[in-house]
């Protein structure tokens, strides 16, 4: 097994589906777009014919010096190389075709940043997680996700449209941002769901705090854990 696909790196290839992803990403020229991970750039064209300007980050070398060459005529595209999570970007549109691996990070990464509005594609199962609204399919990327971002599932792509061929159909998502969190409050409410099976009760003395609840965190709304989340911090 290749490094890349050992890394959930699946290339889209199919021009269509980018078109489409680039329309729903509904970008007007004055943008900023955030692209996170150029990959072999089959959505970079077509951002930058929308947008003022268009900041794509690979953390890939290869990839990278690839992107350089294939997009140097190209004056309102900068190409950064690394990773970017560790780097302070100011966009306005976030748009994204996820390595798998790096779903759930790049979420957690958003919903901490000042943003307008993205879409996403991702692995469908994730998908089915990220968009869970009660019972025991949320998990606290869930939960994040629906406290800061109102998010609307816009279409399915087979897994026929990747290069190599991963064993999953992906989604494609809208993201709209309604607030940001702090890395606080992210770590608070992923530590809360490590103690998921617990009841609420038990899981507040965990932190020195007493609620009286019996119910568990699938239970109870989003408000409700993220209200929790703000007491431990």
């Amino acid at each position: 097994m290749s490094k890349r696909h050992a890394l959930g790196q699946h290339f889209l290839t199919s021009n269509l589906v980018a078109e489409s992803i680039v329309a729903y990403a509904n970008i007007k020229r004055n943008d900023v777009v955030l692209e996170m991970g150029t990959g072999k750039g089959i959505l970079t064209p077509y951002l930058c014919s929308r947008a003022k300007k268009v900041i794509s980050i690979e953390k890939d070398h290869e990839l990278y010096d690839k992107a350089k060459t294939k997009f140097s005529g190209i004056k309102n595209l900068v190409l950064e190389q690394g990773d970017a999570f560790e780097m302070d970007v100011d966009f306005t549109v976030f748009v994204s075709n996820l390595p798998y691996s790096e779903s759930r990070n790049a979420v957690e990464w958003l919903v901490q940043r000042e943003f307008s509005h993205g879409v996403v594609m991702v692995q469908k199962e994730f998908a089915q997680k990220l968009l869970s609204k009660e019972g025991k399919g949320r998990r606290a990327v869930s939960v994040l996700a629906s406290y800061c971002l109102e998010m609307e599932k816009l279409m399915d792509v087979k897994k026929t449209n990747f290069q190599p061929m991963p064993k999953v159909d992906s989604v494609v998502i809208y993201l709209k941002q309604k607030r940001k969190v702090s890395k606080d409050l992210l770590s608070a409410v992923n530590k809360l769901f490590s103690y998921k099976r617990k009841t609420i009760r038990n899981i507040a003395r965990q932190f020195g705090l007493d609620v009286d609840s019996d119910k568990r965190l699938e239970d109870i709304s989003d408000g409700e854990i993220i209200d929790i989340a703000k007491k431990i911090i």
